[in-house]
């Protein structure tokens, strides 16, 4: 679908603001609930939003933005969906994902199942295929030209936060979050953060390739094979609240590069399990965060 150049522009425009608040609305025939945060953020910056989501009690913790508007119902975990509850909300699509495929037996007699794919060993870089997802939510809802301007919109933040660092001195960063004081989940190719930073043009200082959800476990002392000495440590919140004190009194940590002052940053919580405003919400942080230490 293709766009004027002149309403490109205004969106572009725009951009600064991260997300424009989205025109929330439930149009008739499409009562929709989602499974999974990534595709219910981007139903509401398509103007829809959901009936109901899993996991809703979360949000706050994991997504934080777009916010999700009260009238909205908690139908459990994803895990273990309130099938009562959903079935009173009567649905007109439900959506999923393959994670949750062991529900479609259950979910099928209910309502419309769509399954959208953004994390498979298939489906390769994940912000390109969660582009490809919200084209396919879009057109199976009637919102094409929504999603459209969405991606505009997306594609104009990327590239302002890229200007915003360019010409300046950027490290490369290594993503973490801390499982303990001696294990983080590292991020890297193919995943969401690795392909955000990609698009506003920062370095990944972790090089190796990860599993197909953008991730690795590994022990702390493997950072020390990020031999770059200006490499920077971004940790996402939450820290469990032993993790920092250890560390301070590990040799194992105290050795490693990232130990030295102005070389750990800690970072809002950003969810790498997302779609393109989980991206930008990870971009704008990352980008804010450099261009203020610069």
């Amino acid at each position: 679908m293709e766009i004027s150049r002149r309403t490109f522009l205004r969106y572009t425009a725009a951009a600064s603001a991260f997300i424009p608040t989205p025109l929330y609305a439930q149009v008739a025939g499409q009562r929709v609930v989602s499974l999974d945060y990534g595709l219910a953020s981007t139903l509401l910056s398509l103007g829809l939003t959901p009936v109901g989501i899993s996991d809703l009690a979360d949000w706050g913790r994991w997504v934080v933005e777009p916010t999700m508007p009260g009238s909205v119902v908690d139908i459990g975990s994803s895990y273990e969906v309130d099938f009562e509850t959903l079935i009173q909300l009567k649905p007109d699509v439900i959506l999923t994902t393959p994670y949750l495929d062991e529900l479609l037996p259950k979910l099928r007699p209910v309502a419309k199942v769509l399954r959208l794919e953004i994390f498979t060993p298939e489906s390769g870089p994940v912000l390109p295929s969660a582009i490809a997802a919200t084209r396919k939510l879009a057109a199976e809802l009637g919102r094409e030209t929504e999603a459209e301007l969405f991606v505009a919109r997306s594609d104009a933040f990327f590239h302002e936060c890229r200007q915003r660092l360019a010409g300046r001195i950027i490290p490369p960063v290594a993503l973490v979050s801390f499982m303990d004081a001696r294990h983080v989940r590292i991020y890297s190719a193919p995943g969401l953060f690795h392909n955000a930073l990609e698009r506003i043009g920062v370095r990944n200082a972790w090089t190796r390739q990860s599993n197909y959800w953008g991730f690795e476990t590994i022990g702390i002392e493997e950072l020390s094979s990020i031999t770059d000495p200006d490499a920077r440590l971004l940790a996402f919140d939450p820290i469990p609240p032993d993790v920092l004190p250890k560390l301070m009194e590990s040799p194992l940590w105290q050795a490693l590069p990232f130990s030295r002052p102005g070389h750990l940053s800690v970072v809002a919580p950003a969810l790498m399990f997302g779609m393109l405003n989980e991206a930008m919400r990870f971009a704008r942080l990352v980008t804010e965060l450099l261009e203020r230490d610069a």
